[in-house]
């Protein structure tokens, strides 16, 4: 009988740097002679000069679509419908998460070459063989796997230092998750999100997004205050797309995005970016496996400073919300979940367990080191 093998994946290019969108269409060119490009109104408002005098220079049409908040089914198959409709060969999703989430699927379901280009080092969504879908109303719905990553990915470090520094921050979430998680699956016996087993490649890129992150996350998020593109800000742009997207794909996932999916059961959470999520996820992955309690205080001091939650006040739910807590366990132990990628079984029972406890040592943490209270971020925070 064939065991489960070990699976490295990854886009076919990745590129990265200064300008970078100026060139989208020389290298869009090589993958497709009629594009579609997805993005909202405001980013397209920020890359529309840049792409129209690219585009010209390539001899490519620029065609684009509009998008709206979430990457739902309904928003997908009218994405499929349209490059139906106009025989395109490529599409890429410009934006967030979402919008290249949304780009990714319809590509997949239209059958034709899809690309992706983050405006911001927001997650590690833009590299990935996955989509996640979501309701209507914002909460997780579905993951769903495609057979290859995207053929191109291209981040500008100049629009992400021109971005709102919370996206970086939220990234900075988002990526930090992936060491702890790939430890986890490669103590266990679990799976990938590609469906193999984890490799050494995909933990030692995780470890290596970790080691940037807490070397270079502040001078980064100095940068993108200012504006400007440093020698930190490109290594934390690296890490936050590339190497963890490349890191969760082929290292592993565990609790931490688990709980990041079974936070979006709880309306309360609706305004919060994804890695922010992820890092109460983080948070309390740390605690189920019994950490090393330094690691567990250094974590929560650090992120702290960055920015991000690690506490259920910050959230919007506090320990004496049960009814929250076991809904938010319940879709995090779901049977498909990535949670049982732990090298233990995880009940719902030691997710609220492991959230309710956050909560007093986060607020213990920061009086020990003299920073301050937990209070409830918002949905612009």
């Amino acid at each position: 009988m064939a065991t489960t093998p070990d699976i490295f994946s990854s886009p076919s290019r990745y590129i990265q740097g200064k300008g970078a969108i100026h060139e989208l269409g020389t290298h869009l060119k090589k993958l497709g002679d009629n594009p579609l490009l997805v993005s909202d109104d405001t980013v397209w408002g920020i890359v529309e000069k840049q792409l129209t005098d690219g585009f010209k220079e390539a001899d490519l049409p620029l065609t684009r679509v509009g998008f709206k908040r979430f990457a739902t089914a309904k928003a997908v198959d009218e994405l499929t419908e349209k490059i139906k409709e106009n025989n395109h060969d490529i599409i890429v999703g410009v934006g967030g998460g979402s919008t290249i989430d949304a780009a990714k699927a319809a590509g997949y379901l239209a059958d034709i070459k899809w690309a992706s280009v983050p405006t911001a080092a927001s997650s590690d969504a833009p590299t990935s063989t996955l989509a996640v879908i979501y309701t209507e109303d914002g909460a997780f719905d579905e993951y769903r796997f495609y057979p290859k990553n995207p053929d191109l990915v291209l981040i500008d470090t100049q629009i992400v230092a021109g971005a709102p520094v919370e996206f970086l921050i939220a990234g900075i979430g988002d990526a930090l998750a992936t060491w702890v998680e790939a430890r986890a699956a490669a103590r266990g016996n679990g799976t990938t999100m590609n469906g193999g087993h984890p490799t050494r490649a995909g933990g030692a890129l995780a470890k290596l997004c970790w080691d940037i992150l807490w070397e270079h996350s502040f001078a980064a998020i100095d940068s993108v205050k200012a504006g400007v593109v440093t020698p930190a800000l490109d290594a934390v742009v690296e890490a936050n797309t590339l190497l963890s997207g490349l890191g969760f794909e082929s290292g592993g996932l565990a609790a931490a995005h688990a709980i990041h999916d079974g936070l979006t059961a709880a309306d309360q959470t609706h305004g919060l970016t994804h890695g922010q999520k992820v890092n109460v996820g983080t948070c309390a992955q740390l605690i189920m496996e019994g950490a090393d309690a330094e690691e567990i205080e250094d974590f929560i001091a650090f992120t702290t400073k960055v920015g991000l939650p690690n506490s259920l006040t910050e959230v919007g739910l506090s320990p004496d919300d049960t009814e929250e807590l076991e809904a938010v366990a319940k879709a995090a132990t779901a049977e498909d979940e990535t949670i049982h990628n732990m090298p233990f079984p995880v009940t719902p029972e030691l997710v609220v367990d492991a959230l309710v406890s956050l909560e007093s040592i986060s607020r213990r943490v920061r009086e020990d080191r003299g920073l301050p209270e937990p209070v409830k971020y918002v949905a612009e925070h």
